[in-house]
């Protein structure tokens, strides 16, 4: 099957991946509930509005740990670049972005959607960068 784990590293970064993600949507789920049902306050607000990012800040983590780990120089290159392809997509549209917001001709997003960008952006170049050595 195309996108079951082959190998010991695979099998850990897709582990960890599924973890982090489940704590991102539990942790989302809840602090929004939160906020629309109990109205936090003070340092409590700052913490719960934080708690979202930590995940998001592990995945960061864990695509890093998957790297350090990966024995095949060609699989380890193909996923450096592909991050340096999300990061690239995601900072050159959050700056356009900023930059239209700055001069008032479009409303601002949340910024949580950087990260979303930069996943899929991500994502993408692994499929795109991949297909070039075939």
């Amino acid at each position: 099957m195309f996108c079951m784990p082959k190998t010991p590293e695979e099998r850990r970064y897709v582990g960890r991946l599924w973890f982090a993600m489940t704590a991102y949507i539990v942790a989302t789920f809840g602090a929004t509930w939160t906020f629309k049902h109990h109205h936090p306050r003070g340092a409590s607000m700052y913490l719960l509005a934080s708690l979202p990012a930590l995940p998001i800040l592990a995945v960061l983590v864990i695509v890093g740990l998957y790297l350090a780990e990966l024995k095949d120089e060609f699989e380890r290159s193909i996923l450096v670049e592909s991050s340096l392809w999300g990061t690239g997509t995601a900072l050159a549209l959050a700056t356009f972005w900023g930059f239209l917001e700055n001069y008032g001709t479009v409303s601002t997003i949340p910024m949580f959607y950087v990260f979303l960008v930069w996943w899929m952006s991500f994502s993408l170049a692994q499929v795109l960068v991949r297909r070039r050595y075939k």
